[in-house]
């Protein structure tokens, strides 16, 4: 997905002051990425720490990361964001035995760490246009920042291209950013989710976001990647990922129900109610008058796990990468 936060079970009432103000950032300021909010928020916390030994430093480090990733829910990203601040952290206590100095060497590096996080859309949209040539035309799926920054970046280039956006249902995401890009003047065709197989002929390559990007080098992203990569394979069309560093994660998935997943909650909105954002069909266009259906509650997973087979490359902020070097800069990231 790259679009949206599914937030974690945490009533807001019961939040600590640690737990309010990572809330109230990820509800004032959606544009910024998750993790770069974690690490300022955990920065913030080792600032403030009252901690008189390195032992009881790291412990409150990951206590401040579980509490966290517990108000963001199954955010791939915030874990993977936490697990590396917590990496650097352990290595730099044993570098450095002395507290006063160990705090103020994480607290430096994690605020450098920040910094070049926020930077990272910005590299990955100079990389992200060299693959956009004129005539083009794209197909994406549901609402990434770091996509809408290769588009974006792309037109202001003066390149003449168009963009097919899925719905991406059942958030409809798919709209804003199609609106998003129609400001712009990039020519913009919304179609169902449904509509990939009959659009992707038409495509020149397919360009996506990540939630996470997994050791094998496959991705987790929003709902109905998964079908959107395996069709585009079929008519070899290439699959590019626009994504972050500070997404990989250290998870392994072995099929589509060996990950960590939020799940949407909702009835059919086209039936309930037909003047939602993205509905296509009228009430009276699905069934007759006086002869309402029963609505059937509609659960699905957010997410789901494309294999790295079906990934032509990742467009990160580190540089151009095959999916089979996901592993070697996890092993960089974490040792």
């Amino acid at each position: 997905m790259a679009s949206s936060l599914v937030l974690g079970s945490v009533p807001q009432e019961e939040m600590n002051e640690l737990q309010s103000s990572f809330f109230e950032r990820l509800q004032r300021e959606p544009d910024v990425p998750v993790a770069v909010l974690a690490i300022e928020a955990l920065t913030s916390a080792i600032a403030a720490s009252s901690a008189t030994t390195i032992m009881g430093l790291n412990d409150e480090i990951k206590e401040a990361s579980r509490e966290l990733v517990a108000v963001g829910g199954g955010s791939i990203a915030l874990s993977s964001a936490c697990a590396l601040f917590a990496r650097f952290a352990t290595r730099t206590s044993l570098d450095l035995p002395d507290i006063s100095e160990c705090k103020a060497k994480i607290v430096g590096r994690g605020t450098a760490f920040a910094e070049r996080a926020s930077q990272a859309r910005t590299r990955i949209a100079e990389l992200g246009t060299e693959f956009i040539r004129d005539g083009a035309v794209i197909l994406t799926h549901s609402y990434s920042r770091v996509v809408a920054a290769v588009l974006l970046a792309a037109a202001r280039q003066a390149k003449l291209f168009s963009v097919i956006v899925t719905e991406s249902r059942p958030d409809t995401s798919g709209h804003l950013l199609a609106a998003k890009l129609r400001a712009e003047g990039i020519p913009v065709t919304l179609i169902l989710d449904a509509a990939v197989g009959k659009v992707m002929e038409q495509v020149d390559m397919v360009i996506t976001g990540a939630e996470g990007v997994v050791e094998s080098g496959g991705i987790i992203n929003k709902i109905g990647s998964y079908p959107m990569a395996i069709v585009a394979n079929c008519f070899n069309k290439p699959f590019y990922v626009a994504t972050e560093s500070f997404k990989f994660a250290r998870l392994y998935p072995l099929d589509q129900d060996d990950y960590p997943c939020a799940q949407f909650s909702l009835e059919e909105s086209s039936v309930e109610d037909p003047s939602a954002p993205g509905t296509l069909l009228t009430r009276s266009r699905i069934v007759p008058d006086g002869d309402e259906p029963e609505v059937t509650p509609l659960s699905v997973s957010s997410v789901d796990y494309t294999p790295p087979k079906f990934i032509t490359l990742l467009i990160t902020d580190l540089g151009n990468l095959t999916p089979s070097a996901v592993s070697d800069e996890l092993i960089k990231l974490y040792y």
